[in-house]
């Protein structure tokens, strides 16, 4: 089978498809990714052959800053690249419109890489669940408009759609989480189910990692590491003042991943350093807890590692993951209040026992999953459903969970 990775080319999105690729490559089937010309170094270090998205007309195309506006050019380039690589079945990220209806158009599967909890409608229950930001119901209807919007755009408004029910979950739709993360009751749509991490990153290049520890042990006078994973603010306040106020003078020193964020701001007397790194696992490992804005990437990372979070989120799926993560009793929310002193949180937290214990447990069940074998598990599972005569094609693609 030709496997056709085409995910958003940021970490938090490519290393989980690329996780995915890998195992479906170890089983035989052909391989290759779709992705802009800068992560193609990553591409290279996981051994998989890469296409240039920019080469099939995909400028921003596979950029998670970007991916609300460009679901035309996503769709063109993905169509293109399938046809050329005759795709048989693509693997892409949720929010990616252009390559589920590329798949539609070109009438081969697709399988979505989901976040580490489920964004949209649950199929039922739910209810009672509260929300840090919008309900999962806005969130459904504006993704929906989007969608429809781009079909319309692309010229495919006119053809039935090939999911009539739930479109934004493609044939599959491959949590990276854990049913913890769920809300208590919930059930999935019919084709979305828990694979696990996916874990995979590249590896920190020589000195990389031993550059950072002598700059630790060096400015911060063997403090306690709080590893930072900073996302994208949306508008919403900056963590920086906070930052410097949390590490100048109290009892941690800080590794600040920028990540997506714009215009660090670290105090020169603060206990911080500022890094741009496409790893973090070492980070996190040198780390006594993590302070994040409450996205994918990093909780996973630190449950893998059983550290306790403490997750401070603006916009898109943060307020979301915090308060799966806080309902499942292994990170605190900050506020944001002046009222509340993020250092004292953080020792709170890194003092909480109980905290650090279910971290733990979650993690020691996420790293048990082996998602990468389960997401390739049901990858071929509907490419075999898809196989089925057409007749029985909307029974056989419901199949897989």
């Amino acid at each position: 089978m030709k496997i056709l990775l085409c995910p958003l080319s940021d970490g938090g999105y490519l290393y989980p498809a690329l996780a995915a690729g890998l195992e479906l490559r170890r089983r035989g089937h052909h391989v290759g990714v779709l992705a802009r010309s800068s992560a193609g170094p990553v591409v290279a270090e996981a051994g998989l052959p890469c296409a240039v998205a920019e080469d099939f007309g995909g400028h921003r195309a596979f950029s998670a800053t970007w991916w609300g506006k460009t679901g035309a050019a996503q769709y063109r380039a993905v169509l293109r690249a399938a046809r050329a690589a005759r795709a048989d079945l693509l693997v892409t990220s949720v929010l990616c419109n252009g390559a589920l209806l590329a798949a539609e158009a070109l009438d081969i599967p697709v399988a979505v890489v989901g976040l580490s909890a489920h964004l949209w409608d649950y199929r039922s229950g739910g209810d009672g669940e509260q929300h840090l930001g919008r309900t999962r119901e806005s969130r459904t209807r504006d993704s929906l408009d989007l969608h429809a919007a781009t079909r319309e755009e692309v010229g495919l408004a006119g053809r039935a759609p090939r999911w009539a029910h739930d479109p934004l979950l493609g044939d599959a739709l491959l949590l990276r989480g854990d049913p913890a993360l769920e809300h208590p009751g919930a059930e999935l749509p019919e084709r979305a189910a828990h694979v696990g991490p996916l874990s995979w990153e590249p590896a920190p290049g020589p000195g990389e990692l031993e550059a950072v520890e002598e700059h630790m042990g060096r400015t911060g006078g063997g403090k306690p590491v709080v590893y930072v994973h900073l996302g994208r603010f949306f508008g919403g306040r900056t963590l920086w003042p906070r930052l410097n106020e949390a590490f100048t003078g109290g009892p941690f020193q800080a590794v600040v991943e920028q990540g997506r964020s714009t215009d660090p701001a670290p105090a020169p007397e603060a206990d911080i350093l500022l890094v741009r790194k496409p790893w973090m696992g070492p980070l996190v490992d040198a780390a006594d807890l993590v302070l994040a804005n409450g996205t994918s990437a990093p909780v996973l990372s630190a449950l893998l590692r059983g550290r306790p979070l403490v997750l401070s989120p603006n916009g898109s799926e943060q307020p979301l993951l915090t308060g799966a993560c806080v309902r499942a009793g292994v990170a605190v929310r900050d506020p944001k209040t002046p009222s509340v002193d993020l250092s004292a949180l953080l020792e709170s937290v890194s003092r909480d026992e109980g905290l650090r214990s279910r971290a733990r447990a979650l993690g020691d069940r996420l790293a048990a999953a082996d998602g990468a074998a389960r997401a390739a598990d049901i990858v071929e599972r509907v490419a075999q459903a898809s196989a089925i005569p057409k007749e029985n094609h909307e029974y056989a693609i419901s199949r897989p969970r």
